[in-house]
């Protein structure tokens, strides 16, 4: 019979997120060459960002503007970024993978959808049973309430895994293996806390990336999904810096960090 792993006999407490880039553009020079040449242009930029030289040829298309007035890149998309002209923005893509995260914090993140694509681990089809648990950082550092929070996560795995030990035997007469596994998750993970940690794949363009950043990197944000917005500042500050390299660090109120930037909402 196909039966779900025993629960940890020690929780797991994560406190970091992991931010991971693990996918981005490759520029077709060759096709933006020809399409210059055909139409009796010339361009030249000073960034090996694809995603900068994308968003920076998207704006000057509008313009028919190759060649003329701002001759680097960062001053282009610092104009671009002045005067809010964020649609050009949208051209330029990255992937991510987000993990030690919550499931609290995923709720929050796919609120997001203009300009985002997600892939979600599933409960469905994943054994929960050796899962880890995040826990906020001013739970995690006091014993006493750090306590209290992995009785409470261990009580609902250990439920978790016997209630689906119960519904494999309770759905044994279904032929299927991968389906019966499936049946018995989806109903078990009924049990399972919001800090259970998920793994999330993340695709988004770099306007999205900056509303992203500038509403959860906010000092007013939850702290967990702060802190990814802060981790994801910080890689596209040295992948793309021409595009998010106006953002301020500085500490909250309580201590933990924040970002601002004076180019809001573009």
């Amino acid at each position: 019979m196909d039966m779900p792993t025993a629960a940890r006999a020690s929780i797991r407490v994560l406190v970091e997120p992991q931010v991971y880039l693990v996918g981005r553009q490759v520029l077709n020079t060759e096709a933006m060459e020809e399409f210059l040449d055909d139409h009796g242009m010339a361009w030249d930029t000073d960034t090996d960002v694809a995603g900068e030289r994308l968003a920076e040829a998207a704006g000057r298309l509008c313009y028919l503007s190759f060649g003329k007035g701002r001759k680097t890149n960062k001053e282009y998309l610092q104009h671009i970024l002045t005067v809010g002209h964020g649609s050009v923005l949208e051209h330029a893509v990255w992937n991510f993978i987000f993990a030690g995260v919550s499931r609290s914090m995923t709720h929050e993140l796919v609120r997001h959808r203009a300009g985002f694509g997600y892939s979600q681990l599933s409960q469905r089809y994943v054994d929960e049973s050796q899962a880890d648990f995040v826990a906020p950082p001013i739970i995690a550092e006091d014993p006493e309430l750090r306590a209290l929070f992995e009785e409470c996560v261990r009580h609902c795995q250990e439920t978790y895994v016997t209630l689906a030990a119960k519904l494999t035997e309770r759905y044994a007469q279904v032929p299927d293996l991968t389906l019966r596994r499936k049946l018995a998750r989806q109903a078990a993970r009924a049990v399972l806390p919001n800090a259970t940690e998920t793994r999330i794949f993340v695709t988004a363009n770099a306007r999205a990336l900056r509303h992203f950043i500038e509403l959860r990197g906010d000092e007013h944000a939850d702290v967990e999904i702060r802190a990814v917005a802060v981790k994801l500042w910080e890689i596209m500050r040295e992948e793309a810096p021409n595009l998010f390299g106006d953002y301020e660090r500085y500490d909250a109120p309580d201590g933990t960090p924040a970002l601002r930037t004076q180019w809001r909402k573009v």
